[in-house]
C-alpha cells in the first residue's frame, strides 16, 4: 500500500551508501507519466516513416525525445540525492508529472507542423517543478547551498532560452535553417548546466539507486516497443487474415526485445557507478542514445508489422533499417557507455562491432528476402550476442584466480 507522506521534513543530502535504496512509489508513478510523452513520439515517428518521411520526421523525434529524456534524467538524479518523499516533494513533483502530459499532447503538433509551443510549455511546467525542489534543497541544505543555487540558475536560465527560442520560431523572427542549430546550442547549454553547477561540490547521488532507475526505464522503453508491436499486429489483423509473415515477424520481434533486454541487464552498473562516479556523466548522457534507440525501434517494429498486411509508403529496405539502425545502435551505445565504468565490460569491442555490421548489413536484403526475414536475422544475431557473451562468462568463472595459479606452482 502507499506510505503516508511525512508532513514536513527538512531537506538534506542522502548518504551515498545508504542499504537497500530502491525506488520509491512516487517515482514508479512519475515514470508511469514518461509511458504517455513517449508513446505519442514512437507512434508520431511510425507515421513519419510509413508515409516516406522518415528523414525530416527525424529532426521532431529527436527534439522532443530530448525534452522528455532531459526531464526524466534530472528528475531521477535529483531524487537519488534529496528525495524527502514529504507533501511539498510529492507536490512538486506532482507539478512535474502534469508538465509531462501537456508535452505529450503537444507532440503531433510540433512533429506534423513544427509547432512546438505545447511542448514548450509542458517542459516549462516540468523545469519549474525541479527548479523549486533545487531552491529548497539551497535553503534547506546549507553544505550543498551553492550546487543547489546553481542548479536552480541554471534551469532558470536555460528556461528563458527555450522561451525565446520558441517566441523566435512561432514568429518566424529567425530562417528555419537556424532553428535546429539554435536548438542543439541550447541543448549543449542544458547539458553544461549539472558540470558547472557540481564545480562547487558533488550531489550525494547513490550509485545501486541510479543503475536501477535506468533499468526500469530500460523497461519501459521495452514495453513500449512491445505496446508499438502489438498495435501493427492489431492493424494488420483488421485489414486481412493471418499469415505467416505477420506471426513471423511479431514472433522475431519478441524475440528480439528479449534479447536487447537480456544484453542491457549483462553489466554491473550499479558497482561501476560506485566505484568510478567520476565517469557517470559519460555513462547517464550516453542513455540519451540508448533510450531514444529503443523507443525508435518501436516505430520500426510497428511498420515491419503493419507492411504484412497491407503495402506501406517505403520500400522493404526502408523497413528493415527502421529495425535494424535502431537496434544496432542500442549494442553499440550499451558497450560504449559501460566501458569507462565497468572494468571488464561483458561486450567485447569485437564481437560488438562485428554484430553492429551484420545488422547493419541486413536490411540490404530485404527485397529478396523479405522483411520478416530481415527482422529475424536481427533478433538471431542479438541472441548469438548473448551466447557469446554467457560462454565466456561461464568460461571466465571456470579459470582458476591468478593467486591461486601462483601458489600452486610454488607448491
Amino acid at each position: 500500500m502507499p506510505t503516508a507522506p511525512r508532513i514536513r521534513l527538512r531537506m538534506c543530502a542522502r548518504p551515498i551508501d545508504e542499504p537497500h535504496r530502491a525506488s520509491s512509489q512516487l517515482e514508479l508513478l512519475f515514470d508511469l507519466t514518461f509511458v504517455v510523452a513517449v508513446a505519442a513520439v514512437t507512434a508520431q515517428f511510425a507515421d513519419s516513416i510509413a508515409n516516406g518521411h522518415a528523414g525530416t520526421g527525424l529532426v521532431p523525434f529527436l527534439q522532443v525525445f530530448f525534452a522528455i529524456w532531459w526531464a526524466w534524467m534530472n528528475f531521477t538524479w535529483f531524487a537519488s540525492s534529496y528525495d524527502t518523499d514529504d507533501v511539498a516533494y510529492r507536490l512538486l513533483t506532482l507539478l512535474q508529472m502534469a508538465g509531462v502530459l501537456v508535452l505529450a499532447a503537444g507532440v503531433p503538433a510540433a512533429a506534423e507542423h513544427s509547432d512546438y509551443l505545447a511542448v514548450a510549455i509542458g517542459y516549462v511546467i516540468m523545469r519549474v517543478g525541479l527548479g523549486a525542489q533545487w531552491l529548497r534543497a539551497g535553503i534547506e541544505y546549507p553544505a550543498g547551498r551553492r550546487t543547489a543555487f546553481r542548479y536552480a540558475a541554471g534551469i532558470a536560465v536555460l528556461q528563458l532560452g527555450w522561451i525565446i527560442w520558441i517566441v523566435l520560431s512561432a514568429s518566424e523572427a529567425v530562417p528555419s535553417s537556424t532553428r535546429v542549430p539554435l536548438f542543439a546550442g541550447l541543448v549543449v547549454l542544458e547539458l553544461s548546466v549539472p558540470r558547472w553547477a557540481e564545480r562547487t561540490g558533488p550531489t550525494n547521488w547513490h550509485p545501486h539507486h541510479i543503475a536501477e532507475r535506468y533499468g526500469l526505464f530500460t523497461i519501459i522503453l521495452l514495453g513500449e516497443s512491445v505496446l508499438a508491436a502489438s498495435t501493427g499486429v492489431r492493424d494488420a489483423l483488421a485489414g486481412a487474415d493471418v499469415s505467416g509473415s505477420l506471426v513471423g515477424v511479431a514472433a522475431a520481434g519478441v524475440v528480439l526485445l528479449f534479447a536487447l533486454w537480456w544484453l542491457y541487464f549483462l553489466e554491473p552498473t550499479g558497482d561501476g557507478l560506485a566505484e568510478r562516479r567520476d565517469r557517470s556523466y559519460l555513462w547517464g548522457y550516453g542513455h540519451y542514445g540508448i533510450f531514444a534507440s529503443l523507443a525508435a525501434l518501436g516505430s520500426g517494429l510497428k511498420i515491419a508489422v503493419a507492411q504484412t498486411a497491407h503495402p506501406v509508403s517505403v520500400s522493404p529496405m526502408v523497413v528493415g533499417y527502421a529495425v535494424a539502425a535502431p537496434t544496432a545502435l542500442f549494442v553499440l551505445l550499451l558497450w560504449a557507455v559501460h566501458r569507462p565504468i565497468v572494468a571488464k565490460p561483458v561486450l567485447r569491442p569485437a564481437v560488438t562491432l562485428g554484430g553492429v555490421a551484420a545488422m547493419a548489413a541486413e536490411p540490404l536484403a530485404a527485397g529478396p528476402i523479405g522483411v520478416p526475414a530481415v527482422v529475424a536475422v536481427i533478433a538471431a544475431v542479438s541472441v548469438l550476442l548473448i551466447v557469446h557473451t554467457l560462454r565466456r562468462a561461464h568460461r571466465s568463472s571456470e579459470e582458476p584466480a591468478p593467486q591461486l595459479v601462483r601458489a600452486e606452482e610454488s607448491v
